[in-house]
């Protein structure tokens, strides 16, 4: 979602609010003024926030500071590449399936994705409703790992009273967890094998020179990732409130839209939308699930979320792949829709995750990795984003290729 602050445009890139300027700031833009921030701008997002490439019909598209054939993620995309290339230390994104963590991914630095209920949502657009409320979160993204926690207080305001941050962490104490692919999702493609062996070398250091206990887990329903996101994603808020549907959100400052006018109007040039837009408006029925398959999925991401639980507690810490693959050339994400649940399960589920970089691979694109822990428990993930930093280099700048 884009946030809002005083004097700036909050298109959310959809054409018919080009115009649209913030006539107040979100909570925290208003929180981190009042602690010293100063606003460069408003940066880059897929059209409505709702996909992984960010590019619209407002803005354009915006490129990889690695290889310009690549990616930045989204939604938070124009974010992530901005911090990516250095133009500024500290940003703001927005989660609910992985839109901050995706962009920090692909642009090679820390986005921190934080217990839900603890930094407020308000005053950002679009607006989410039903269950959605409850699993969005905003959160910090950095250059360097030591910014996500005094970025995390001042985000917070007073929920940052749910959190233990001012706890010290002893590193060598914690459990550590590890998953190398959800377990064979025909859906999502299988993760690449530099990230396998990234993510083992993290696993023996941790084992050998830092001395922890790792255990290797197979989470049998994080095939399901998927699933289980949509399932979130239809669920009625706790006072009945549904889902807002996408169709209306891209009527927003116009009239109301025919998705399949929209596809024919795009495929002659003439579509004010996005084809991932449209695609989505066309597909939001067809993937709401019968009362009896959610009631099956809803009891799968309740039996994972208990398992999870037990196995994390309050000393536990998992480790898993960001993305099955690095930051894909343009336009790939269409091919393989169904990837970004590797972040969308954990804003299902409800767990406080960081994204960690883990320097770059050979074609000089970032690697990295998800550290998630317990609720509530935010601490654990972001002092061991410092460690990895230290250990493995953090952020690498693109200028230096």
């Amino acid at each position: 979602m884009e946030l809002s602050s005083t004097g700036m445009p909050n298109s959310s890139g959809l054409v018919n609010r080009r115009n649209a300027i913030s006539k107040t700031d979100a909570t925290v833009v208003a929180y981190l003024k009042e602690a010293g921030a100063i606003p460069l701008g408003i940066t880059n997002c897929s059209e409505l926030c709702m996909w992984y490439e960010s590019s619209n019909k407002v803005y354009g598209r915006s490129n990889n500071p690695y290889d310009l054939r690549h990616i930045v993620g989204g939604s938070s995309g124009g974010e992530g590449c901005t911090l990516g290339a250095a133009c500024s230390v500290i940003g703001v994104g927005s989660d609910i399936g992985g839109s901050i963590r995706m962009p920090a991914f692909f642009n090679g630095i820390f986005g921190h994705k934080p217990s839900p209920g603890v930094v407020s949502n308000n005053g950002q657009f679009p607006v989410a409703k039903g269950a959605q409320e409850r699993f969005q979160c905003t959160g910090p993204m950095c250059r360097y790992a030591e910014d996500l926690a005094p970025m995390l207080r001042v985000m917070a305001g007073p929920g940052i009273k749910k959190l233990k941050l001012d706890e010290k962490v002893h590193l060598k104490g914690l459990k550590f967890y590890w998953m190398e692919h959800d377990g064979g999702s025909f859906l999502m493609s299988k993760v690449d094998r530099e990230l396998i062996q990234t993510q083992k070398k993290v696993v023996d250091h941790l084992e050998n020179i830092l001395g922890a206990s790792v255990q290797h887990v197979k989470l049998k329903q994080m095939k399901y990732s998927f699933q289980l996101w949509v399932t979130m994603m239809s669920a009625k808020g706790p006072d009945g409130t549904e889902p807002i549907k996408f169709v209306d959100l891209l009527s927003d400052h116009g009239k109301p839209i025919s998705p399949l006018w929209e596809l024919m109007k795009w495929c002659l040039g003439l579509s004010a939308h996005t084809i991932p837009a449209i695609g989505l408006a066309l597909l939001e029925g067809k993937i709401k699930y019968s009362p009896e398959k959610y009631k099956k999925f809803k009891a799968m991401e309740e039996s994972l979320y208990k398992e999870l639980l037990e196995m994390l507690g309050d000393d536990g810490i998992f480790l898993y792949p960001s993305h099955p693959t690095v930051a894909p050339k343009h336009h790939v994400p269409l091919t393989r829709p169904f990837n970004f649940a590797y972040t969308g399960i954990f804003s299902a589920l409800g767990l406080p995750v960081t994204q960690c970089p883990l320097g770059l691979n050979a074609r000089g694109l970032p690697l990295g990795i998800q550290v998630v822990a317990g609720p509530f428990n935010d601490h654990l993930t972001l002092a061991v984003a410092q460690y990895l930093e230290k250990s493995f280099g953090g952020w690498v700048c693109p200028g230096k290729l």
